[in-house]
């Protein structure tokens, strides 16, 4: 295990400053606590986003200087992957298994961030379209936004963390990073790990603490763009108070998947169960709603039952382990209600339903009434819903309607259903002959409707971090 005192200590301008008020770090399997981190100052705050206006303003490391940092970051990441595993396990509650593919795929992203440092261009703007001006030559370039504040949620404490932080620098900007009170420690690592990969110490600040010092944060003026992952409630009190000044929000979400009579159950049914379940549910794209056709529901039903069981659910350092506990005994809690409630409604429970502390067994619901919770709010709990369907218009009327549109996919071999999907479905993702939960770092992502707005992967995001300018040349 780590040196917590350490990380647990705001990270400013390469210094680690302790303060008086400290909150616990809890195991999340036992609910023990393990660490204690030190809870940033207002003063301490202030002082994180001057130094990095003072960086910003001084100008940013050269494009390849900045590639090769997070160049090298990507190694020290996948060198100290056995102490990020460690620390997710307990801090966040991950499977060894999830908590090694965070790792994993955090060093992928990190090394997309480099190759998008050295890439950030503009464009010729065609001058001879408008007559009288054609003998102009006009260009745009991309410039650093200048200071980012990144606020990061607890499900995903590496990975998520890195597509805010890993675009932003190649982007040449300076971060000011607040990652979740749940799951603190695996961000001052990582703050550690890339300084010591060559980020210049006044490019990053770590800030610990809870919701107050992101509202502290949201007053310091001299933040030029807020990157934020969590709740849709979350987000909108954020968006008021920038203002005028830029963000990138990947809110809520109640994802949706669809399994035709025609789509390749062998290749679906694995695939979802493992959406749906993985990380406890703790994913934004997580299947809560599956739509099955008529045809195969009685199938389908018995497969994902056969797929949910053999889950192991438990201690998440037993690697046989497949779901571990959920980020607190309230949100266990709020889940197993949920459950309940909707069985009293008149759902059916296929399976699960149990919970253990802050275990909660994977679960499958069906025939859940709509205005139930299970069907109609996010559960980020491992909860699969189901619901069976006739013609695809029901399924696809139903997925769009909710406030949120991130992610859906549809399992289908007809053409006709593909395209219908890709033209109606109102989400930031349609995924065909994959779940909702399917995500490769390089692609954009990011939602529609209060799921948010902006787009997350590297080459992406960097570019929402930029400001872009015209030059033109005139004879």
């Amino acid at each position: 295990m780590q040196d917590y005192d350490r990380l647990g200590l705001q990270l400013i301008d390469g210094e680690w400053l302790e303060s008086e008020s400290k909150f616990p770090v809890l195991d999340k399997f036992s609910g023990r606590e393990f660490a204690r981190v030190h809870s940033a100052t207002r003063e301490q705050v202030a002082h994180a986003v001057k130094v990095a206006k003072r960086a910003a303003d001084a100008g940013c490391p050269a494009p390849y200087e900045r590639a090769r940092a997070l160049y090298e970051a990507s190694r020290l990441i996948h060198a100290h992957k056995e102490q990020f595993v460690d620390l997710m396990v307990a801090e966040a509650g991950f499977t060894i298994a999830d908590a090694g593919g965070e790792v994993d795929r955090a060093k992928v992203t990190l090394e997309l961030s480099a190759e998008v440092a050295k890439n950030i261009v503009g464009s010729v703007v065609p001058f001879g379209a408008s007559p009288g001006a054609e003998r102009r030559i006009g260009f745009t370039v991309r410039d650093p936004v200048g200071v980012v504040c990144a606020i990061t949620p607890f499900n995903s404490p590496l990975n998520t963390v890195l597509h805010k932080i890993g675009p932003s620098f190649a982007a040449g900007n300076a971060t000011v990073l607040k990652p979740s009170s749940e799951t603190p420690l695996t961000a001052g690592l990582l703050g550690k790990l890339l300084l010591q990969a060559g980020m210049p110490k006044d490019f990053l600040s770590v800030i610990q603490g809870p919701g107050t010092v992101g509202e502290w944060l949201l007053a310091e003026q001299d933040i030029g763009f807020y990157t934020f992952t969590g709740s849709t409630r979350v987000g909108r009190y954020i968006q008021d108070h920038a203002g005028l000044r830029r963000t990138q929000m990947e809110l809520g979400s109640i994802a949706s998947t669809i399994l035709c009579a025609d789509g390749d159950l062998s290749n679906a049914i694995p695939k979802t169960a493992n959406a749906g379940l993985r990380k406890a549910g703790q994913v934004c794209t997580s299947v809560q709603r599956l739509y099955v056709q008529d045809s195969i529901y009685d199938e389908t039903l018995e497969r994902l039952v056969k797929e949910a069981r053999a889950l192991k659910s438990g201690d998440p350092r037993d690697p046989a382990t497949r779901v571990g506990p959920l980020i607190s005994e309230r949100a266990a809690q709020r889940g197993e209600q949920w459950i309940k409630d909707a069985v009293d409604a008149g759902a059916r429970l296929v399976c699960g339903g149990k919970r253990d502390g802050r275990v909660l067994e994977p679960t499958i619901l069906a025939d859940v009434p709509e205005a139930c919770s299970a069907w109609c709010q996010e559960a980020f709990a491992p909860l699969l819903v189901l619901r069976r369907f006739s013609r695809f218009e029901e399924a696809l009327e139903s997925a769009n309607d909710t406030p949120y549109g991130l992610s859906v996919g549809v399992f289908t071999r007809d053409i006709t259903t593909a395209l219908t999907a890709v033209r109606k479905f109102r989400f930031g993702t349609v995924q065909i002959n994959e779940t909702s939960s399917a995500r490769a770092d390089v692609m954009p992502f990011g939602g529609v409707k209060e799921s948010g707005f902006g787009k997350e992967g590297p080459a992406y995001a960097a570019l929402e971090m930029t400001v872009e300018r015209l030059i033109v040349l005139n004879p």
